[in-house]
């Protein structure tokens, strides 16, 4: 379903280069369900964004479904990002449409390809467990309730992949747990690939595969394992828990300017963000980087 290969992006800032996807590569099987765990500005969420077409790649191999998604024109993007991938996100603002029923909502994205399917919407909330609750409006709704309308949403035009950004970042664990075998439910009753971007433990025992993302690639995959609590933990930490032989590549930019990977600096007891000066110097037909004396 979805075939990531060196897959690179560099975001631009004034002056500024910054790599958020350095060479990341990600293979997922059609009617998978999975997660995407890592610290904050691993490239999870950017790498959400590229599979659902509301970014694009600066270099690398993009396909899912069969599409190559660098080569589309804009219009064939939008028709991809209707027809092919649902969306829920962790901002229920997002999702819903606040003037709206829950009913209209679900309708909503059916009415953008020309055509008005009340039956199927009201289908639709009973499979999220909110058939009672139709004619209610986002205000009158729990977080849960909205999250759940926000997955009836992203079923409404049959899409083949389903992509959450935390989609339980805003409900208690009660809730969280209803919302992660609802997920599981309609992986396995329409076959439905689903890739979920969260930091909730609870995903170990709901996924059938982990992978976790560190500065801009895969760095692990954790199987449904005992360990993966204690194994997000110590991701979140900065501290692999094994280490793997990989090449580091850094960018240079139009100025001349390197992006170093943030555990480097902190091998050299430097912050990235404190603005500290290195030594530079050349031996044998290498740049080297040494911490000031």
């Amino acid at each position: 379903m979805i075939h990531c290969d060196n897959l690179v992006k560099i975001y631009k800032a004034a002056e500024l280069e910054v790599i958020a996807l350095q060479g990341l590569d990600l293979h997922v099987a059609e009617g998978e369900l999975m997660a995407i765990i890592g610290n904050s500005g691993s490239g999870k969420s950017t790498l959400l964004n590229m599979l659902g077409g509301l970014d694009r790649p600066s270099a690398g191999k993009l396909v899912v479904d069969g599409t190559d998604l660098l080569q589309l024109t804009e219009r064939e993007l939008v028709r991809y990002k209707r027809e092919t991938v649902g969306f829920v996100w962790q901002n229920n603002a997002r999702n819903l449409v606040p003037y709206l029923t829950a009913l209209e909502n679900v309708e909503l994205p059916m009415l953008l390809r020309g055509r008005r399917r009340r039956e199927k919407a009201l289908m639709l909330l009973e499979a999220v467990g909110l058939a009672d609750r139709k004619h209610n409006r986002l205000q009158q709704l729990s977080g849960g309730e909205q999250q759940r309308v926000a997955i009836a949403i992203a079923l409404a035009n049959d899409p083949r992949l389903l992509l959450a950004d935390e989609p339980t970042g805003s409900v208690d664990s009660k809730m969280t747990t209803q919302i992660l075998d609802l997920f599981r439910q309609l992986n396995r009753d329409l076959g439905l690939t689903v890739v979920i971007v969260t930091h909730d433990p609870l995903l170990a025992r709901k996924v059938d595969r982990v992978v976790a993302i560190r500065d801009g690639k895969t760095s692990s995959e954790i199987l449904r394992r005992k360990s993966y609590s204690e194994e997000l933990e110590e991701l979140e930490a900065g501290d692999a828990a094994e280490e793997e032989s990989h090449v580091e590549y850094a960018v240079l930019d139009k100025a001349g300017r390197l992006q170093i990977p943030s555990g480097y600096l902190e091998s050299l007891g430097l912050s990235s963000t404190a603005g500290n000066k290195v030594r530079v110097s050349v031996e044998e037909g290498r740049i080297v980087l040494e911490p000031p004396e």
